[in-house]
């Protein structure tokens, strides 16, 4: 391996960390990991003091290019868009480590969906000193800012993110407990039961990306909730079977049927009952959670 090759693989972890929470794709991460390497080879190394600093500047600007066509393109998209969610348990590291609560908070799917009400540079901002620690001196100097107007853009995104709801950590043998409950009421048809189970302004989401029948806008409300959930189990559940596992550093649930991996659905709890479902169905991202699959031994290896 050529020595600037090996400096690029020491800090990979990190740029593709950097790239995954400031996009909320990890295809697109990859691709700004591919055009990072790019310009690694091109730059003379000799003029780099800090390759870490200089790549992660370099995925950060890139990041931010990307994030300003990627508006544009969430304008157009079918559906509600979700982040592409990455399996996280049995040894697959993608996201590196996520052993402390503030690391898994970093990349769940509930943050990475408020993420994308930001402006590409509060989104940096927030990324860079929320997950990684960088100082607001070093945040400036990554997105090319001052260190007050750093300040400033980490202080909105923060206030942002606070003022959205997002679901309460649950024990994760409680978390399976509630939705082996929840899954049996909505296998039987068991409105009642099901609706005892969701919060009044319970919230559900799919994304399919038009590419899969899904619903197109939130369905909100305990009623309706329960009522499409039941019809999509009686339209689309034959041959598909759930299974636990772990995404994005929080349990889940991966719905698999005989042509493989059809969706991963988060499912978040305030309290005993859920209050936000989130559907990722899209066939395009699911490519690389399939591929995680393979690399464990498919679904059998999932679990606790």
């Amino acid at each position: 391996m050529s020595e600037q090759l090996e400096v690029f693989q020491q800090h990979r972890g990190r740029m593709f960390g950097i790239a995954y929470r400031m996009l909320g794709s990890a295809t697109e991460a990859d691709e700004v990991l591919q055009e990072a390497w790019l310009r690694w080879q091109a730059v003379d190394q000799r003029t780099v003091q800090e390759p870490a600093a200089f790549l992660a500047k370099t995925v950060t600007n890139l990041c931010l290019n990307q994030l300003t066509s990627a508006r544009a393109r969430r304008e157009t998209y079918v559906g509600e868009w979700l982040p592409e969610p990455v399996l996280t348990a049995n040894g697959l590291d993608d996201l590196g480590p996520l052993d402390e609560v503030a690391q898994r908070e970093s990349v769940s799917f509930a943050l990475l969906t408020v993420l994308e009400k930001l402006t590409p540079a509060e989104r940096a901002a927030y990324v860079l000193r929320e997950a990684f620690a960088y100082s607001h001196r070093e945040v400036a100097d990554l997105i090319g800012t001052t260190e007050a107007n750093a300040r400033q853009l980490h202080s909105r995104a923060r206030k942002r993110v606070a003022t959205d709801r997002q679901p309460q950590p649950v024990d994760p043998g409680h978390w399976r407990a509630l939705v082996e409950r929840f899954l049996a009421a909505a296998q039987l048809g068991d409105l009642a039961g099901l609706e005892s189970m969701l919060t009044a302004d319970v919230v559900s989401r799919a994304d399919g990306g038009g590419k899969v029948n899904a619903a197109r806008k939130p369905v909100i409300g305990r009623d309706r909730v329960a009522r499409y959930l039941i019809g999509v189990l009686e339209r689309f559940g034959a041959g598909l079977q759930p299974y636990f596992a772990q995404s994005n550093g929080e349990p889940v649930l991966v719905a698999v049927g005989p042509d493989g991996l059809r969706a991963v659905i988060f499912l978040g709890f305030g309290g005993e009952q859920l209050n936000t479902l989130d559907l990722a169905m899209n066939p395009d991202k699911l490519i690389r959670a399939e591929d995680q699959l393979s690399r464990i031994g498919g679904v059998s290896g999932l679990g606790w």
